[in-house]
């Protein structure tokens, strides 16, 4: 019969820094909620005043980021909750739920956005370029204290979160570079040609985001780790003759889960079991897998599941 050997390795340790990085997401996704609300009021008003379609479609847009930014702050207080009896994994992947909306957002933002400015392509309205030339700089300053605040985050939402402000960031210097050839030049057409070329720019991430929240959700190998370097490594530690059935899967994009079957000798003794496993731990960390389940099976032994 084989050994089951499940185990937490430094759960101390690790649950110690999980809620440092917990801590700073919370609060970064605050103030980055904060920041991104108070400006979505001010270009709100701002494009109002300067008739700028591309103005508009941002604070629409910003609007969606606002409330995805809100939900991904609530959604990661609630993952900060410990393991319970109905969810033996904690609520990790509530982030996971918050950043696939946020990313929803997006896209229906970004198509309005589009259906919007393209009847002014073709009919320029008079935008007022001094007022929009002053907004772009403030969008610029406001989306960039943010992403800098977000740029060192260790979550998934943070990195979603991260990408809609630099989006913004970029979109604002656009819009500024326009909002300067409008004035030397008289181009009316480049303000809703901005919106549009953003709207599909951010169209292009969301649908890049969803498809990675899709792998996540059916569980495939995270993109960081290499399944050939995990078998080579685990079957390179002394006293494992081979390694099957494996699995890897991530929780939430960040924390990342291992299981497989290791075969040994009949006769091997426990501190041999116990050395192997400290072996694999080493391996485990250096390749980010953040929790693992081994089952050792003895050489003589036949596998019951049909991956072996």
């Amino acid at each position: 019969m084989s050994e089951n050997h499940n185990h937490s390795h430094h759960d101390n340790f690790e649950d110690h820094h999980g809620h440092i990085h917990h801590h700073h997401s919370v609060k970064n996704l605050k103030t980055a909620f904060f920041l991104n609300f108070s400006f979505t009021l001010i270009e709100a008003i701002g494009g109002f005043f300067t008739n700028s379609i591309a103005i508009l479609s941002d604070a629409l847009h910003d609007l969606g980021d606002t409330l995805a930014i809100g939900m991904s702050w609530y959604f990661q207080k609630l993952s900060n909750k410990s393991r319970t009896q109905k969810f033996s994994y904690g609520y990790k992947r509530l982030s996971l739920v918050s950043a696939l909306i946020s990313a929803i957002i997006l896209l229906v933002g970004s198509v309005l956005i589009i259906y919007k400015a393209i009847p002014r392509l073709f009919n320029p309205e008079v935008v007022h370029v001094e007022g929009m030339f002053v907004i772009a700089i403030i969008g610029v300053l406001v989306n960039g204290a943010a992403v800098l605040r977000l740029k060192k985050g260790h979550s998934s939402n943070e990195r979603v979160v991260m990408l809609h402000l630099l989006e913004d960031v970029l979109g604002w210097a656009a819009v500024l570079l326009g909002s300067m050839l409008m004035y030397f030049f008289d181009w009316p057409f480049i303000d809703p040609l901005l919106s549009i070329a953003i709207a599909l720019y951010i169209l292009w991430n969301a649908f890049k985001n969803i498809k990675e929240f899709i792998r996540i959700f059916l569980q495939g190998i995270p993109k960081d780790i290499d399944l050939h370097e995990v078998y080579t490594q685990l079957n390179e530690i002394a006293d494992v003759l081979s390694v099957h059935d494996v699995h890897i899967w991530s929780m939430d994009g960040d924390y990342n889960v291992f299981s497989a079957h290791l075969v040994v000798e009949d006769d091997i003794s426990a501190s041999k079991i116990i050395e192997i496993k400290k072996q694999a731990r080493k391996v485990f960390r250096k390749l980010n897998i953040s929790h693992e389940t081994l089952e050792f099976e003895y050489k003589s032994e036949a596998c019951h599941f049909e991956e072996c």
